[in-house]
């Protein structure tokens, strides 16, 4: 094989390569348009603490290798985080607000991988929350600076208390 026949051969393969992954990129963000955070904070919300974050990702619930393709929440970005007395409110770059009302969140914790990133135990936050009626996600930030043990709390604090059902064991 000549030296130029491996260079094209070379080329044509890494040009496959690229396109495949652009053709998945795609295919899911069709897979996932039906799916989509809610925009805009509500008026007059108290802002109760501020965080600065990384957004990392958002995926299918305990799922945390699937991402979800969900706008505005996409790509990953910096930005804020704003715990109000109704939600919390994600601004992130570039993108329009997020607000999670208390209502929408199942779930608050720590994690330590999702997609494209592994950080030290415990070194994320994730937010479980109902994207629509009977799909919840998970969306995981990290915290610019300091250790996530407050912003956990204030966020738990917002979490609906299930109903009790009165049975007993």
């Amino acid at each position: 094989m000549t030296r130029e026949l491996a260079i094209t051969v070379m080329i044509a393969v890494a040009v496959l390569i690229l396109l495949a992954m652009l053709f998945a990129w795609r295919r899911r963000l069709r897979r996932d348009s039906g799916l989509a955070a809610p925009l805009g904070v509500p008026e007059h919300a108290e802002v109760v603490h501020r965080e600065e974050v990384l957004y990392v990702s958002t995926t299918r619930h305990d799922q945390p290798l699937e991402r979800l393709a969900i706008s505005p929440l996409t790509y990953r970005a910096r930005g804020e985080l704003a715990v109000t007395d109704r939600g919390v409110a994600l601004c992130l770059d570039g993108a329009p607000t997020v607000f999670l009302a208390s209502s929408r969140l199942v779930q608050v914790d720590r994690a330590t991988v999702t997609i494209d990133r592994v950080v030290e135990p415990g070194g994320l936050v994730r937010i479980a929350w109902n994207a629509a009626d009977d799909t919840v996600v998970d969306s995981y930030l990290r915290l610019a600076s300091g250790d996530p043990k407050n912003l956990i709390s204030e966020l738990q604090r917002l979490v609906p208390v299930a109903p009790d059902t009165g049975a007993t064991r």
